[in-house]
């Protein structure tokens, strides 16, 4: 009996506890549906722009805003404002990139713009020019438009990839273009009121008249100074990067080189005498005039041949020798020295010669010569003698060992046959590194290219 009564009041008190729970759980969930209400009303907290739905459950029996659409947070102008940012104001405008310039070329400075905004281009069209350390590059139009502005300024230091100008590729272009701004006129200024002049009292004691003083000492007559011309009588340009680059080279030739220079004389009658007899026949053959070059060009890949060191270069503590004869030729235009490379010289007869030296030539004067045409090179053969230059000590261009130098034509008298006569003579130098050619070899190179000048049918017997 007292077991039963144990157990009747323990149910009693369980199921009041359990009710007392129910009730406290249907409270947290009214509480938490009406704090969930008033999340969702506040729709203004979700950012522009946010990927973010709006935080709203999904339907509730007497909730009036459960009717509206889950995701509000991409209806109307809240989807257009997230969108623009994406957009394009202006999709027909295309823009003008700096080229690749090269293996070795990492960076230009813009030198020019061809054209100004507000003209027209078509593709493919230069717009600009980049100076870089060896050629000038263009910057071509990548669209037929009309150009609204340009992204960088002359002088700027650009890299492959750059964006140079905008380019508008729509037919109404023109309109969009901003007109150029005209500085206002400044209005005349105004003429200042006359200074009005310091009114001098009058004494009224009249001053006694003072003795007159003595003559000051002449004054001690100093050092002249130099005088310097005005500032103004000068001129301040930058160096282009062509400039810079050549004399960083030389410079740098001089400091790591052993450098010396032999000299010698040679008589060009023959080769004088061997294109004016062909020069005719040449031309209507090959459609290139028959010039000295090619007849010097040969008689150093002959050298060459017989004197491999001159050819070779120094790797540390190696020395390579070159298997293939890449001559170089410096060619002098109005923005530097450039120097081209005539490819497998010993493989070519004159007339490939001089198609070859008058392409490269034409391209370096036109700035249109390549990086490609100006790599490598295993000797090179410099002609002052085309401005008129008697005799020089050219100086090497590395990496290579040696450089021949041409100079101007000058009849001389000689002793030939025991006869004074007069000959036109030409000075050749050949500047060589120390530290790989010695004397012995240097000389006997220009001894070839004086035996096969003054004798060019050695050539063809090749003695």
């Amino acid at each position: 009996m007292m077991l039963r009564a144990l157990i009747r009041r323990a149910s009693s008190r369980g199921s009041s506890s359990a009710s007392g729970l129910g009730k406290s759980l249907r409270s947290s969930r009214v509480a938490a549906s009406a704090q969930f209400h008033s999340v969702s009303a506040t729709e203004t907290l979700v950012p522009r722009g946010s990927h973010s739905r709006s935080f709203h459950h999904r339907s509730c029996p007497g909730c009036p805003d459960c009717s509206r659409t889950v995701f509000n947070g991409y209806q109307g102008t809240a989807l257009q404002r997230w969108a623009r940012p994406f957009s394009s104001d202006s999709g027909d405008v295309v823009e003008a990139v700096v080229p690749h310039m090269g293996e070795s070329i990492t960076d230009g400075t813009l030198a020019t713009f061809l054209k100004k905004p507000g003209d027209r281009v078509e593709a493919d069209e230069a717009i600009a020019q980049i100076e870089t350390d060896k050629v000038t590059i263009d910057i071509a139009s990548p669209a037929s438009g009309v150009i609204q502005e340009f992204l960088v300024k002359e002088g700027d230091t650009v890299e492959p990839g750059n964006k140079v100008a905008r380019i508008s590729t729509s037919a109404d272009a023109v309109s969009h273009v901003a007109p150029s701004e005209k500085t206002p006129e400044k209005p005349a200024p105004k003429p200042s009121p006359p200074a009005e002049k310091p009114k001098v009292e009058s004494t009224k004691v009249a001053e006694k008249p003072k003795a007159p003083s003595p003559p000051p000492p002449p004054p001690k007559q100093s050092a002249k100074e130099p005088q310097l011309p005005p500032k103004d009588r000068e001129r301040r340009v930058p160096m282009t990067r062509l400039r810079k680059r050549v004399a960083t080279r030389l410079k740098d030739s001089q400091n790591t080189f052993a450098l010396l220079t032999t000299f010698n004389e040679v008589d060009m009658t023959n080769l004088m005498k061997l294109r004016s007899q062909y020069k005719d026949a040449f031309l209507e053959k090959h459609g290139v005039k028959l010039g000295l070059m090619s007849g010097f060009i040969k008689a150093a890949v002959s050298a060459l041949q017989h004197q491999p060191v001159v050819n070779a270069v120094i790797d540390g503590d190696d020395i390579i020798y070159r298997d293939y004869v890449d001559i170089s030729i410096a060619v002098g235009t109005s923005k530097g020295l450039v120097v081209p490379v005539i490819r497998d010289a010993d493989k070519m007869n004159f007339a490939d010669i001089e198609k070859t030296i008058n392409g490269l030539a034409k391209k370096a004067n036109e700035g249109t010569i390549s990086i490609d045409e100006m790599a490598g090179g295993s000797f090179t053969v410099s002609n002052g003698g085309v401005y008129g230059s008697l005799i020089s000590t050219p100086i090497i261009n590395p990496p290579q060992s040696a450089i021949l130098g041409m100079h101007s034509i000058v009849q001389r008298p000689m002793v030939v046959g025991g006869s004074v006569v007069p000959r036109p003579m030409m000075y050749v130098a050949l500047t060589y590194d120390h530290r790989l050619i010695d004397g012995r070899e240097a000389v006997y190179f220009l001894r070839r290219i004086k035996d096969v000048v003054e004798d060019p049918q050695r050539l063809l017997l090749d003695i």
